[in-house]
């Protein structure tokens, strides 16, 4: 079974699949989409969905430093009860904590350029959240 790593923010959506023996987790898009509108991404959701054979999605779920739940983490939170209904497959919140950050220095030491890291930071970050799931399995 194949899974799908999401870093939600409330513009877009990083994307990332984990290869058929779920070991590894590769960057595969961003999909834009407004959070006011939660079904904004529903329809790109579904073909990633069905076009991966996915049976588990992983959702960031962005902790404060304490290991509180903030307004970001409860709108991770909304989502993956959104992504569960909506498209029927299980979902998991993963520790997201510093995700962002991580990816950003990996861009940099890669000597990524700033309009470049833009537009693939969040697609890394939602590797990261995936691969992270899949290690400590």
């Amino acid at each position: 079974m194949k899974l799908i790593g999401l870093d939600v923010g409330s513009k877009t959506i990083g994307v990332a699949v984990s290869d058929a023996l779920g070991w590894t987790a590769q960057g595969l898009t961003t999909i834009h989409w407004n959070e006011n509108q939660i079904h904004s991404a529903d329809k790109q959701l579904r073909t990633i969905i069905k076009t991966h054979e996915i049976g588990k999605a992983i959702i960031g779920l962005p902790k404060n430093m304490n290991g509180t739940i903030g307004e970001r983490g409860e709108a991770s939170q909304r989502y993956a009860d959104h992504v569960k209904s909506v498209h029927g497959i299980e979902v998991a919140l993963w520790d997201e904590r510093l995700t962002t950050v991580a990816a950003e220095r990996i861009l940099l030491e890669a000597d990524v350029s700033r309009k470049k890291r833009k537009q693939v930071i969040d697609k890394m970050a939602a590797v990261m959240i995936l691969q992270g799931y899949l290690d400590q399995k």
